[in-house]
């Protein structure tokens, strides 16, 4: 695969990860923790960028979807 090839179909994924309320830190914890949840769900770019955080798996799904993005799970 061309090095073109290869950045052209990176660029459309985005992974999506499970992340424990209590590693995250300030704001987000907080608000997280009063909202009662114990897991949200972050979405990454290929290169490693937290793009999104939301309180839910399907939702994170939803959301790459409908930015013309393919999600990926990460375990």
């Amino acid at each position: 695969m061309t090095e073109a090839l290869l950045e052209a179909s990176t660029k459309e994924l985005v992974y999506v990860r499970a992340v424990d309320v209590n590693d995250l830190s300030g704001a987000v914890r907080k608000e997280a923790e009063e909202g009662g949840m114990e897991t949200l769900y972050a979405l990454h770019r290929a290169d490693g960028e937290q793009v999104a955080l939301v309180g839910d798996r399907m939702l994170a799904f939803s959301l790459a979807r409908q930015n013309q993005l393919t999600p990926v799970s990460v375990h």
